[in-house]
């Protein structure tokens, strides 16, 4: 089937299941930190375990769909201003052969449902699938592009999300320092 948009619906559903599978994860250990707080009990007053349960999921998996889906957005942008930069393809060959890609994360999403005990193998499998979906897609375009032109847009992308991980950091830091630094006890 040579339909172009057949891998239209993978990172739609990629995204629901990485954010379903972080959610559940991250539902486990917030009930675990309510117990240990005390504050699970009270909240069993209003509501039944499963509802809390549900409640819970709900509010994790719109967080992380929505962190998901902003930095597929961010991720396609710049990955698209790099093109623009580097490439001289001027009918879009590279990106639409680049999407095939989309299977990995897809792939990586289903893996990710195995591993919902364990945060640092939910991470690992992100960070595989998305070195496979860069390595795939740098393969698929390189037919398109120049040596030189390959080089930049890698740099490139690199240097962005460098940068753009630092600045997160730097203000979850300075944001974490403030607030310790507002508490009365902390001084």
């Amino acid at each position: 089937m040579k339909n172009p948009y057949l891998y239209g619906y993978l990172p739609l559903f990629s995204i629901i299941l990485y954010s379903l599978t972080f959610g559940i994860f991250t539902v486990s250990k917030s009930i675990q930190l309510f117990q240990s707080i005390g504050i699970y009990n009270g909240m069993r007053e209003f509501l039944t375990d499963v509802e809390i349960r549900m409640l819970l999921l709900f509010v994790f998996f719109l967080c992380f769909f929505m962190l998901f889906s902003a930095l597929k957005l961010i991720g396609e942008t710049i990955h698209e201003i790099g093109m623009l930069f580097f490439s001289k393809d001027s009918e879009g060959g590279a990106v639409k052969a680049a999407r095939g890609g989309y299977v990995l994360f897809f792939i990586g999403s289903l893996i990710s449902a195995f591993a919902i005990q364990s945060f640092t193998a939910l991470i690992i499998i992100f960070a595989l699938s998305l070195f496979c979906f860069f390595v795939y897609s740098i393969y698929k375009m390189s037919q398109y592009m120049s040596l030189s032109g390959m080089i930049g847009l890698i740099a490139f992308e690199i240097l962005f999300w460098s940068f753009f991980i630092t600045v997160v950091i730097f203000v979850c830091m300075k944001l974490y320092n403030g607030i310790l630094a507002s508490l009365p006890f902390a001084k």
